[in-house]
């Protein structure tokens, strides 16, 4: 230990050297900087639940079982939706069309129609692989909800209102 050189002067003032001093200065004031720049600009936060920001057009979110003009359903039942889901959260149950109680123009028609919006994962391929374009993803991305059971989405939930010359129509019968 006697043989170890001690830095007087450094020694004398009882701290660091002067360098080690000025880059920790230098340091505190690129901070300072920093947090000085981020008080003085504009907040980018948007008030929620009244101010919304407008989604892209690719978005894909809340899904649609649209209807024709006539207000028949689109969907045939053929269940190309169900076998291109990669999650399986689709059940589609086909029914026969009659000429008594015609539900879309084809052969058939979706009996039963559940999404489990759980397990969706949103990508699209139900709406790619639908021949007539009965499903599409709406821009709707608010779909929060109390309970599991409300999340399975019937068809009655995803059906488009009937067009309104078509509801008036059926009002009068």
């Amino acid at each position: 230990m006697a043989d170890e050189k001690i830095d007087e002067p450094a020694a004398k003032k009882g701290g660091r050297p002067r360098q080690s001093v000025l880059s920790d200065i230098a340091a505190l004031a690129t901070g300072m900087k920093t947090t000085f720049g981020e008080m003085i600009t504009p907040p980018v936060t948007l008030n929620y639940p009244e101010d919304k920001k407008p989604r892209s057009e690719r978005y894909r979110g809340r899904h649609y079982l649209r209807r024709y003009d006539n207000g028949l359903e689109r969907c045939i039942g053929c269940e190309l939706c169900a076998a291109a889901c990669p999650v399986g959260c689709i059940l589609v149950i086909a029914a026969e069309n009659t000429e008594e109680k015609r539900v879309s123009p084809g052969e058939r028609f979706a009996k039963t129609y559940e999404i489990n919006m759980l397990r969706c994962i949103f990508c699209g391929y139900c709406e790619e692989a639908c021949p007539v374009q009965a499903i599409v993803l709406g821009p709707e991305y608010e779909l929060s909800d109390t309970s599991r059971e409300k999340f399975i989405y019937t068809k009655e939930r995803l059906l488009e209102p009937l067009p309104p010359d078509v509801q008036a129509r059926l009002d009068k019968k």
